[in-house]
């Protein structure tokens, strides 16, 4: 059987649709997955083992055989915990066939395929009964089917479906209960990843302000979660508004509900401000007494801070209200967390003593296209003033007042720069009809709409119509594109500037006018697990797993060379990034900021994601050698797809 596998091509910039046959390698996106980590998060699996030893002699107690649903097994891990601890036996449902099938291997490399079933099926496509796919229903329910946001994979309709199809009635759950908590807060860098700020441009005619359309003022923005690591921002960064609220509980051993649902918290601000971002986070009890919890708390919340578990599989969550809100410390508000089945968001609500409190479940819903065309880090990134200023110093050099002006980047700001900087004519060139939009609605905003001509099209199939005759003198481009996913992925300026070349008059300047890749040896202090062997864990051999989350690249490598180590440390992996030289004086850069300081301390852009290649092997700083650490690297950019295929390897020349 054939399957399509969708694939961005950024040389091009569009997504292709690839047939490969049923035997396709899906090692890569399991590589990619949070499997690694969740094997690494040592609480995490204590947690569920104890949970799990505790429910299988509840139920021996009874008198029972403990009979073990497992929703969502991935390696196999939890039931494998399960016989350990007494059960009878483990129906391990697993829909992701690759995984399933890693699972019977790992389940009969460590000897337990007498006692556990695995089951290549979505849990509501599981049946009961003579000829089902369990004879009949279990009486202990373990699950791990939680993103960061608690159900946003499907937490809810699945325990739904189980207590009403596959388990019994009062059966053990482990875990056993999940509550969500809230806290409020103010915060102008976070809100800077939801709104448009105002822009303050310094021309020779004096400050020009790009202000925000009134529609994307008054959005409410989109209603997903953003998950980040929340111990990783500053306390500084944020004010808070109250305490630490537990918005509403899920008792997973008993009949769950997956229709839209409110929970109203009543407090008192702890201060005034404007009430704009609520952090969210939840725990599991793994047990009735709730005396095995497994917690996402931040440091600030956390009862053990010094004993905090870093997992990336699992972080915090960052939601928006619709619109902020001035508080007033001690008047009491309502913080509402609504639900629906796959998806939570929060809204404030006045109280007064008169009126109970009206709560509206309607999600919210983005009509200004900004939320749907801009992911959070993009708004952050436009908002940052001390980026929009290197365009601005770098635009000023290469402008002239008879300038005609073309900018290629989605959802750019650019060509009004271009336009406040004295360029005679601008041109912009927009992909999408939401980018076209929005970019409509901005510029009319400004009073730019005559001013600055939208062109709806690919670069590649411009005329000389749409730049009604005239020659380009300045091509320019963030670069940005939505179809970027890696940071070499923005390379496609490199082909637009090919494709718009007949457009280009003579001395035509294109900015930015290189871009370089640059990597950095480093150690991390806690990513590397999301790619480390596991080997065994909790007793249990994963090797299996390990072969699969470390595969080793086909593609023909050519340019080489050697980094030498600078300071001593764990070497895991090399952190890749570009960087845009918009004129010899004015470089962007989506990774380092500044040198790294002698300690070895790095200063990161915020707003973009850098690249990671992980060692197969860490360079160990213990193993003496006979000259400098260095690490070896082979590179390749290939033009056809836009991938760059690349090798690192540590050399250790030992004593």
């Amino acid at each position: 059987m054939k399957v399509f596998c969708g694939r961005a091509n950024p040389t091009i910039g569009s997504v292709e649709w690839l047939e490969e046959d049923e035997h396709y390698d899906y090692h890569q996106e399991i590589a990619r997955s949070s499997y690694a980590d969740m094997l690494h998060d040592k609480d995490r699996n204590i947690k569920y083992y104890q949970g799990i030893r505790a429910a299988v002699s509840r139920v021996k107690d009874r008198g029972q055989k403990a009979l073990v649903l497992d929703i969502g097994t991935g390696t196999g891990l939890l039931s494998m915990m399960a016989v350990t601890a007494g059960a009878d036996f483990c129906y391990a449902v697993e829909v992701f066939k690759p995984m399933a099938d890693a699972a019977v291997k790992i389940v009969e490399k460590n000897g337990f395929s007498d006692k556990i079933k695995i089951i290549n099926k979505h849990s509501t496509e599981v049946t009961v009964g003579p000829d089902g796919d369990m004879p009949c229903r279990a009486n202990i329910l373990v699950t791990e089917l939680f993103d960061t946001e608690l159900i946003g994979e499907g937490a809810l309709p699945s325990y739904e479906h189980a207590h009403r199809h596959l388990v019994q009635e009062y059966c053990e759950a482990v875990p056993h209960r999940a509550t969500v908590y809230a806290q409020l807060v103010e915060s102008r860098r976070m809100w800077s990843w939801n709104k448009l700020f105002p822009i303050h441009v310094h021309t020779s005619l004096g400050e020009q302000v790009i202000v925000p359309p009134a529609e994307l003022e008054r959005c409410p923005g989109a209603p997903s979660v953003y998950d980040i690591q929340l111990n990783q921002v500053s306390p500084a960064d944020f004010t808070v508004l109250s305490h630490v609220l537990p918005m509403f509980s899920v008792d997973f051993s008993k009949q769950v509900s997956s229709s839209a649902a409110c929970h109203s918290r009543q407090f008192e601000p702890l201060a005034s401000g404007r009430a704009q971002v609520v952090l969210s986070w939840w725990d599991i009890e793994m047990d009735p007494e709730g005396k095995i919890k497994c917690t996402m708390a931040p440091f600030w919340a956390h009862s053990d801070p010094e004993g905090l578990q870093w997992r990336d599989h699992w972080m915090q969550c960052v939601y928006f209200l619709p619109q902020e809100e001035p508080v007033t410390q001690g008047a009491a508000l309502c913080l509402v967390a609504h639900h629906d089945d796959y998806c939570v968001w929060y809204s404030l609500q006045r109280t007064s003593p008169e009126k109970k409190v009206s709560v509206s479940q309607m999600r919210p819903v983005c009509d200004c296209q900004a939320h749907l065309l801009w992911t959070r880090p993009r708004f952050g990134e436009i908002n940052d003033a001390n980026r929009t200023e290197q365009y601005v110093q770098a635009l000023g050099t290469v402008l002239t007042p008879d300038s005609i002006c073309l900018c290629v980047s989605d959802g750019s700001l650019l060509s009004m720069l271009a336009h406040h900087l004295g360029a005679q004519q601008v041109f912009t060139v927009e992909s999408s009809s939401a980018s076209h939009k929005l970019m409509k609605k901005i510029f009319k905003a400004n009073h730019l709409e005559d001013k600055i001509n939208i062109i709806e099209k690919r670069p590649e199939t411009l005329t000389s119509e749409d730049l009604q005759g005239r020659k380009v003198s300045l091509l320019v481009g963030e670069p940005f594109f939505t179809t970027s996913l890696l940071p070499w992925h923005n390379l496609y300026f490199w082909y637009v500037r090919t494709a718009v070349d007949q457009h280009l008059g003579p001395g035509a300047v294109v900015m930015p006018q290189a871009a370089s890749l640059h990597a950095m040896v480093v150690e991390f202090r806690d990513l590397w697990r999301i790619r480390s062997p596991c080997g065994d864990c909790e007793g249990f051999d994963v090797h299996i797993m390990d072969d699969m989350i470390q595969p080793v690249p086909q593609q023909p490598l050519r340019a080489e060379g050697s980094l030498e180590l600078q300071r001593p440390g764990r070497s895991h992996g090399v952190v890749l990034w570009m960087e845009y030289h918009l004129t010899p004086d004015h470089t962007v850069s989506t990774g380092l900021l500044q040198p790294a300081e002698d300690q070895g301390d790095c200063c990161w852009n915020p707003h973009c994601k850098q690249a990671v290649y992980f060692f197969r092997t860490p360079l160990d700083p213990r193993v003496p050698l006979q000259g400098p650490r260095t690490v070896h690297y082979a590179v390749e950019f290939l033009p056809h797809t836009g991938d760059v295929t690349m090798e690192f390897s540590p050399v250790d020349v030992q004593v």
